[in-house]
């Protein structure tokens, strides 16, 4: 029997291949299947897409760990990501700033990478897509007091 299930999908108003290929790069994302509207058994009406939507992504899956995240160019409108973070669990402090670092190139630290009360190891970052993230050590790898 199967149960309830959450998944992020996140819509990049026009640069989800951009997109992909810089998660695949900064924290190691596996991107799955893509899906372009023009290639789609049944296309969207003319009037529903922007102009040079066609070859945009209709839907894409991409993997991040254990985590299935789904994504797309959307229709043609201007997206913005609020609201919301991602929060993304690592196991080493080393790991923590690199893929901190890479998430952050091209956006913005909100809450540099440091210690904190809950971790050894936590930040805040809007990434070059305004998508905001929250890096952290899984509690298992942080060091006991």
């Amino acid at each position: 029997m199967k149960t309830s299930l959450v998944q992020p999908y996140l819509f990049f108003g026009g640069r989800c291949e951009e997109a992909l290929e810089f998660y695949r790069t900064a924290i190691g994302a596996q991107v799955g299947m893509v899906m372009r509207f023009s290639e789609s058994p049944e296309p969207p009406p003319p009037d529903m897409l922007a102009p040079g939507f066609a070859d945009k992504v209709m839907h894409a899956s991409f993997t991040v760990g254990e985590t299935v995240l789904m994504a797309s160019d959307g229709c043609g409108g201007a997206e913005s990501f609020a609201g919301f973070s991602l929060s993304l669990s690592v196991g080493t402090v080393e790991e923590a700033e690199a893929k901190f670092a890479a998430l952050a190139e091209g956006g913005e630290v909100t809450m540099p990478l440091g210690k904190t009360f809950w971790s050894p190891c936590f930040g805040m970052l809007k990434d070059q897509f305004g998508m905001g993230w929250m890096v952290t050590l899984f509690e298992e790898a942080a060091p006991n007091p």
